[in-house]
Formats: structure tokens, sequence, C-alpha cells
């Protein structure tokens, strides 16, 4: 799924997903859950890569990318998010996101790990 340059945040279905500043060794506030979906990852500059998730939380994300991204980046990220996270219903989701790790996955591309600033469920088409 492309997304649209431009495209204005304030739908008023949006979510505010604060991110911890707690220094415990286990820094995740949202339990991850397993989940392997597309997602659809914008680059500040614009340019759009597709990749894969790892595991989701309602307010961090585990993904595999083919595209080199870095610690403190900001991302636009299209992900199908489960109702079991509960953020809304789930659904299609606009994200923005903030790298926080990058690790090196042989055979899997480039994991990139990073919390979820604001979601926005998509409305459903059809």
């Amino acid at each position: 799924m492309p997304l649209r340059p431009g495209l204005p945040l304030s739908r008023g279905n949006a979510v505010h997903c604060p991110t911890m500043t707690n220094e415990r060794p286990e820094r995740r506030s949202g339990q991850r859950r397993p989940v392997q979906v597309p997602v659809r990852v914008r680059k500040s500059d614009g340019t759009e890569r597709s990749g894969v998730t790892r595991d989701l939380s309602s307010n961090g994300i585990f993904l595999y990318s083919e595209t080199g991204l870095e610690a403190g980046s900001k991302l636009e990220l299209v992900v199908m998010l489960p109702p079991e996270l509960g953020v809304g219903a789930g659904g299609w989701t606009l994200c923005q996101a903030s790298v926080v790790r990058v690790e090196q996955k042989d055979g899997q591309g480039i994991g990139v790990a990073a919390t979820l600033d604001r979601i926005e469920m998509l409305p459903e088409i059809g």
C-alpha cells in the first residue's frame, strides 16, 4: 500500500503513545506480541520501502527491512494492527515512529526497533 505524501495526521482517530523514560533493563511499557504482517516504511526524506513485523505492542514495533535506518530517525509506517493490542478495533493504521535501535540480521535484512509515537486508524475502503 503506497503512502500518500503530505497526508494529514489529525483526523480525530489518532492515539498519542508516550515513550518510556525509565532506565530499567526492560524499557517496554507494553507487552510485545509476535505478529508477522507487512509494513510500509517511509523515511523522513520521502523514500519508501517494504518490511515485515516481528513483534508489536501498543507503543512499539520491531520490523525487518532491507533499507538502512539510523537510531533517532523518524518514520511513517502503514501497518495492520491486530485488535488484541488494545488500540481500538485494530485495522490499517498510519503510525509516526522513532527508531531506537538498528540491528544487522543475517538473511532477514535489517532489524529496526521503534517506538510508536502516534497511531491513526485509517478508514476502511469498500
